[in-house]
């Protein structure tokens, strides 16, 4: 899904009248009803609705939600911050519409009226002042006025946008922004919807009417949806083998972190690799292949400190031979001699082209300082660093990275021509066109050691399927990643989720994406 600046969703609209001839009133119907199928679906319960709306078309989708809810059977009440004769368009066009008559509020001492004070009290205020068509500053009633939502105790649900937020920011906002337990957005999500935490609470993208051809955008962010996928999440030929969905190749695991080489084999093959073997130090293989049968074990040279030696370097090329993926990094540790191994795996020419190559972990600390020697040029090369790796790879701080991590993961992936998964929340998934994926699953509970393994496996192991979209197999590794961390966060809490849940709940990951509705997506946090 397309991530869609302000000034280029107002040529979406354009462009959907102008060229598919469905009228700006039609729109804004389809729009107001989006937000009351999300609160009669979402607030089944609720009997009290203010609507508070604004002069522009913001408040013209409210006037057509509050009118929606009111014969829906819900007591509605609407709060317009101007005088009725400023109305103009479409806007002006749905308040005639209305058969509610509204509490008017001319200034900032109306908003302090039993009748203001018995809307705000309402069991749910819908956010109409402000959609994405806003510039700062707020104006002081619209600021007074959001402030008095902010103080109440009702949840609230912005249309389009929380009021008073910036749409094309790309980090999290701040200033006089209407605080939302929701929001219902149309057609496509701008930038302050994916990046500017603006609510804790679903984001609702409804659809309105405006066809495919039109939802266009220069940004080159994506929001990942199972939409964007649906190829690579085709059925299986019913004549397929295990021959057809690739090898991959684990090379990981040291004394005492035999379980992250473990899980990232085993990943790749729940995600739907034919084939997995693992290579690590002879002195643990006995303990990595007693976790899945189903993976095979190679027996590496190692160091004295049960870590994986440079002599082990000719072994692993020869492994490498015949295999689709080659992940390096789980449970590797920072041995000098490992690291050297490591750089020298990955520099071209070490393997062969048509090898992707997947780093994580301590295979990406062996590039710190020497971060020049990454280039994946003219073959596929997926980095996965967290903030931390990033900042060791960078030379920039953890606080430089967080702050800016979308330009940081696009400088870094234009750079060295590579892949870069930027995790953390909203996990990036930047490639050197400067093409983006975001990713809007995962939760708090994944915060915990071996899912970045995982993670590994699941890249690995979605690239040797698909081994020539590299950056949508690593994107849907991804979020399919992040779907199994919620589907377990439902099941047994954020808490106590572990690693290994994501393996358990993984195929419902599976099952969830190749169900997903087409009504509206949806994303939380």
């Amino acid at each position: 899904m397309k991530i869609v600046s302000a000034e280029e969703m107002r040529a979406i609209d354009r462009a959907t009248s102008e060229r598919f001839g469905v009228p700006p009133l039609t729109l804004m119907e389809n729009a107001g009803s989006g937000v009351v199928h999300f609160v009669l679906t979402d607030y089944p319960r609720v009997d009290r609705v203010a609507v508070v709306c604004g002069k522009g078309n913001n408040g013209g989708d409210g006037f057509v939600a509050a009118q929606k809810l009111f014969e829906a059977r819900k007591a509605v009440r609407v709060l317009l911050l101007c005088d009725p004769s400023e109305l103009r368009g479409d806007a002006a066009i749905m308040f005639r519409r209305m058969k509610i008559v509204p509490f008017v509020v001319r200034d900032e001492k109306d908003l302090n009226s039993s009748d203001a004070a018995d809307i705000f009290a309402a069991d749910l205020i819908v956010d109409a002042i402000l959609g994405t068509g806003f510039r700062p500053p707020v104006s002081s009633l619209y600021a007074a006025a959001i402030r008095k939502i902010n103080n109440g105790t009702s949840p609230i649900v912005a249309v389009d946008i929380p009021s008073g937020a910036e749409p094309d920011a790309v980090e999290a906002t701040q200033g006089t922004i209407a605080r939302a337990d929701a929001i219902v957005t149309f057609t496509a999500p701008r930038p302050a919807h994916v990046f500017g935490q603006l609510t804790k609470g679903p984001t609702v993208i409804a659809s309105i009417g405006s066809p495919a051809e039109v939802i266009v955008s220069e940004l080159g962010l994506n929001l990942s949806t199972p939409f964007d996928f649906t190829g690579l999440l085709a059925p299986r030929a019913r004549d397929a083998n295990k021959g057809t969905y690739g090898h991959v190749l684990v090379v990981g695991g040291s004394l005492g972190k035999s379980g992250a080489a473990a899980m990232a084999g085993f990943s790749a093959l729940r995600t739907g690799a034919g084939l997995s073997t693992i290579a690590t130090p002879r002195t643990i293989l006995t303990t990595v292949a007693g976790f899945h049968p189903e993976v095979m074990t190679e027996p590496l040279d190692e160091t004295s400190e049960g870590t994986i030696s440079l002599k082990a370097l000719e072994t692993v090329q020869a492994l490498s031979e015949k295999k689709t993926v080659l992940a390096i990094g789980p449970g590797i540790s920072r041995n000098h001699e490992t690291s050297e191994l490591v750089r020298t795996l990955a520099r071209k020419g070490s393997i062969a082209d048509n090898v992707a190559l997947v780093l994580d972990a301590d295979a990406l600390n062996a590039f710190e300082h020497v971060s020049d020697k990454l280039n994946g040029q003219g073959r596929t090369l997926v980095i996965t660093p967290h903030p931390g790796e990033m900042s060791r790879l960078t030379g920039l701080t953890i606080a430089e990275v967080q702050a800016n991590r979308l330009n940081v993961a696009r400088q870094f992936s234009r750079e060295h021509a590579l892949i870069v998964v930027l995790k953390g929340h909203r996990t990036l998934v930047a490639s050197p066109d400067g093409t983006a994926w975001v990713n809007p699953t995962g939760n708090p509970g994944m915060a915990t050691g071996g899912t970045g393994d995982i993670l590994t496996g699941m890249v690995a192991g979605m690239l040797a399927q698909h081994t020539l979209q590299p950056l949508e197999a690593t994107a849907l590794a991804v979020y399919l990643h992040g779907l199994a961390g919620d589907i377990a966060a439902r099941h047994i809490g954020e808490s106590s989720l572990v690693a290994t849940d994501l393996i358990r709940y993984l195929p419902d990951a599976f099952a969830e994406a190749h169900n997903f509705g087409r009504s509206g997506f949806r994303m939380h946090g």
